[in-house]
């Protein structure tokens, strides 16, 4: 039989014969520690100065305060609310008193004289079901760890892929107000990133004819709510020192649940040191001093 060392168990009776012969009874059965309380409000201070106490078996019959109002004080506090209580009693046999018992908060109700077996019994059975909820919780917790490590990794990888990608990233909010950036982004604009963090996109950026000027919150918008996505613009980012570097631009919409457009993604190609050359009306980036660029 288990003896479920390691458990605490309270008993409450005004009578110490009562006390000595339940914690006798346990004591032979169980390697458990047990506590006695002469009296409803001994009950209660024994909970305070002992807040891992498992189980409580208590008299109803009782002076100033019964097991009745003992129950009712110590579902009302949070750090004793969740433990078992069961009452025993040789008076209050009714079944009246049974159901009020149970109302406030008894998992059980026993009468006397009561056979040992049957108490050690039930005494067992909700220190099996504490230790059932113990090892779940365990589990549970083990589980949440190893998620939550997991997601780190996940995290810690992603965040390495966006510090050392060579395309500028931007995250924006939907208006065009900067939440994110990568390095690659702080050199090609010559910021740092908290000074890039809460400027518009019109701050940095330029679209190369006047038409599509300051259209990036305008139509350009319009466009990524109804695709998605643009690719391949080419425009120009505005550094810090006034610098007009050429990139090869992307827009990406993110969209919450419902649709909308939460974020826009932004990656930007360092076009600088390449140019255009038109064969046949296609038009290609070729690096300048490639064999074959026209003059």
């Amino acid at each position: 039989m288990t003896r479920y060392a390691g458990f605490k168990l309270l008993i409450v009776d005004d009578h110490a014969h009562n006390l000595f012969t339940l914690r006798t009874l346990i004591e032979s059965e169980m390697d458990v520690e047990v506590l006695e309380a002469t009296s409803g409000q001994d009950a209660i201070d024994l909970t305070h100065r002992h807040p891992d106490i498992d189980l409580i078996i208590l008299d109803v019959q009782m002076p100033e305060m019964d097991g009745f109002e003992t129950a009712s004080m110590l579902k009302l506090r949070k750090r004793t609310r969740d433990i078992p209580i069961i009452f025993l009693t040789a008076a209050f046999k009714s079944e009246e008193f049974q159901q009020r018992g149970f109302a406030v908060g008894a998992v059980d109700y026993l009468l006397k004289p009561i056979d040992d077996n049957l108490l050690i019994n039930k005494i067992s059975t909700y220190f099996r079901l504490i230790e059932k909820e113990r090892e779940l919780n365990r589990t549970l917790e083990q589980t949440v760890a190893e998620r939550t490590s997991e997601l780190a990794e996940a995290r810690q990888y992603l965040e390495n892929i966006i510090t050392h990608m060579g395309e500028a990233l931007l995250v924006l909010d939907p208006s065009g107000t900067i939440k994110h950036t990568n390095p690659a982004a702080w050199k090609m604009l010559g910021y740092r990133g908290d000074d890039l963090r809460g400027m518009s996109i019109g701050d940095v950026f330029e679209e190369e004819g006047d038409a599509e000027a300051g259209a990036f919150m305008g139509t350009w918008l319009e466009a990524l709510i109804r695709t998605g996505a643009l690719s391949r613009i080419e425009a120009r980012f505005i550094a810090r020192d006034g610098r007009r570097v050429p990139i090869l631009f992307s827009r990406t919409a993110v969209k919450d649940t419902e649709g909308r457009i939460s974020d826009i993604i932004c990656i930007a190609k360092d076009m600088t040191g390449y140019v255009r050359v038109e064969e046949n009306r296609n038009a290609s980036a070729v690096p300048t001093g490639v064999s074959g660029t026209t003059r």
